[in-house]
């Protein structure tokens, strides 16, 4: 299997070569084109129906993507749905865990689970974390460029929860309010933060999604019933 991340990194998509019987696991309706030789089968994101509601609260479709190639240089193409860059991850029987949504496609040996914060569902910041485990490539998109920050031993650092792609599962994490107080949290327009404690990798994302849909919320016309 060969890889290309094309058009970065504002549009990025990824391009993929698949040699006969190999195969790629990605986000349902992540296909943008592919080789007429390449079979598409969903798989159930979700062990059971409790499974299943976990996978959706973590930013997961009840299914995925299984693309298996009938032939030599079979090419297939994915993006995900937001503007922005992919990144690839490289694990050897590691585990990392990506902010909801933003895991495009991987080897297919790799685990997929999902983990939630209580406190970040209440506040609404929706920090539902995907556990990904196993050997194999994983592919990670963002909304905005992708920054990587390498942390060393009990080296802290903070990081806005709508900002956050993908840590390694060596370091602590703790969610908490960015401001004390309720008006400080209100007047500085931070919610919840993330304190990291290494060693391990963070990587972040530049923009805000939830910020630039309310931005695009305000912008809409109202009607005046």
């Amino acid at each position: 299997m060969e890889y290309f991340i094309d058009n970065r990194p504002s549009f990025s998509n990824l391009r993929i070569i698949l040699n006969q019987n190999e195969q790629i696991r990605a986000e349902a309706g992540a296909m943008v084109a592919m080789s007429p030789d390449i079979q598409l089968q969903a798989k159930s994101t979700g062990k059971g129906l409790f499974g299943s509601i976990k996978a959706t609260m973590g930013g997961e479709s009840l299914f995925s993507s299984i693309f298996t190639s009938e032939s030599n240089n079979a090419e297939l193409i994915l993006a995900p749905t937001t503007i922005g860059d992919i990144i690839v991850i490289d694990l050897h029987n590691e585990t990392i865990f990506a902010n909801g949504g933003s895991f495009l496609a991987g080897n297919p040996e790799i685990e997929i689970s999902t983990q939630g914060s209580f406190k970040a569902l209440i506040s609404g910041t929706g920090l539902f974390l995907q556990k990904l485990t196993g050997t194999g490539l994983v592919f990670i998109n963002s909304y905005g460029a992708i920054i990587e920050k390498s942390l060393g031993l009990n080296e802290k650092y903070i990081i806005d929860t709508s900002h956050i792609v993908a840590f390694s599962d060596t370091m602590e994490y703790a969610v908490k309010r960015a401001s004390k107080g309720m008006f400080s949290t209100i007047a500085s327009r931070e919610a919840l933060i993330c304190e990291f404690k290494g060693p391990g990798k963070l990587w972040f994302q530049t923009r805000n999604l939830p910020a630039f849909a309310q931005l695009l919320y305000k912008l809409m016309p109202k009607s005046n019933n």
